[in-house]
């Protein structure tokens, strides 16, 4: 029988991909698909604010797009922003 590789255990083990380390350092990279992503998100909620403005009912359809615009816009500010591993954890000597 074969035996499966074994996990990873802690979280900073787990090498990072070129690809992953390019994207965190590029900045215009950062920018470019960030700012598509709040872009995308306000096209998406001006095709459901359309709907409303001729008068139309608001239905599930129209709440929900506007919920998916507004998760695609956090989305880009998040890729802009990049609060992964910013954060630091508190210890004794700290406090």
């Amino acid at each position: 029988m074969s035996t499966a590789p074994e996990a990873p255990t802690g979280e900073h083990d787990a090498p990072v991909s070129k690809a992953g380390q390019t994207f965190k350092s590029c900045w215009s990279c950062r920018i470019i698909s960030g700012g598509g992503l709040i872009l995308a998100g306000a096209y998406v909620f001006q095709a459901a604010r359309k709907v409303l403005r001729r008068g139309g009912p608001t239905s599930m359809g129209t709440v929900a797009q506007i919920t998916f615009a507004a998760s695609l816009a956090a989305w880009g500010i998040v890729v802009i922003v990049e609060p992964v591993g910013k954060a630091q954890k508190k210890s004794e000597a700290n406090r």
